[in-house]
């Protein structure tokens, strides 16, 4: 057992509701890229709970071995080893064939480049009908949701000019200009949501 693994509250709090509509939406074997693996809760708990899917974490190269103790301990067959994938300089090559892709609050942490690197580089990666579930608070007409998005919003703006909660009208259209269309917008608790987008 690693005495030092990393832990994000977030990620206990919300991954049984996620791991609901994955199993749904993720229901044929295959390779699920997930983007921002972060400490590996996510990967282990989603890999332990749907045997069919092959899991492949990934990360930012300075934070891709922060999910290692998680996985390392998990020792679950079905889980790759993480991959360091820095979405704009574009290492999309390095990836097995992908079936799936899922990531859960990297597009408020990501800059818009970024998130814009982001949506090209699923595109190119998912084969038709693909699907691309993208989680975390978002914004509809400029508004926000609820008051501690509001307040989540200011926060992660004070903490860097980069960061804050996307426009849900600013993803469809980059959604569309990458060739995905959004099928579903699931609420989910803690003001969340759960956008699910097909390559067409």
């Amino acid at each position: 057992m690693h005495k030092d693994k990393p832990f994000s509250q977030a990620c206990e709090n919300n991954k049984g509701p996620i791991l609901e509509k994955l199993a749904d939406l993720f229901n044929q074997s295959g390779t699920t890229l997930e983007i921002g693996t972060g400490t590996g809760q996510h990967a282990v708990h989603f890999a332990l709970h749907l045997p069919h899917l092959t899991w492949q974490p990934s990360d930012h190269p300075q934070n891709a071995r922060l999910c290692l103790p998680w996985i390392e301990e998990a020792a679950l067959a079905n889980i790759n080893p993480p991959l360091a994938l820095d979405v704009i300089k574009g290492d999309w090559s390095n990836l097995p064939p992908i079936h799936g892709v899922f990531s859960a609050n990297t597009a408020h942490i990501m800059a818009w480049e970024e998130v814009k690197a982001m949506f090209h580089g699923v595109a190119r990666i998912l084969p038709t009908d693909g699907l691309f579930c993208l989680y975390g608070p978002f914004r509809y007409n400029g508004q926000h949701t609820s008051e501690s998005n509001e307040r989540f919003d200011r926060s992660l703006r004070m903490q860097a000019g980069h960061m804050g909660i996307r426009d849900m009208e600013n993803l469809k259209q980059l959604g569309e200009t990458n060739g995905l269309s959004l099928q579903e917008d699931f609420g989910m608790p803690a003001n969340n949501r759960l956008l699910v987008w097909r390559k067409a």
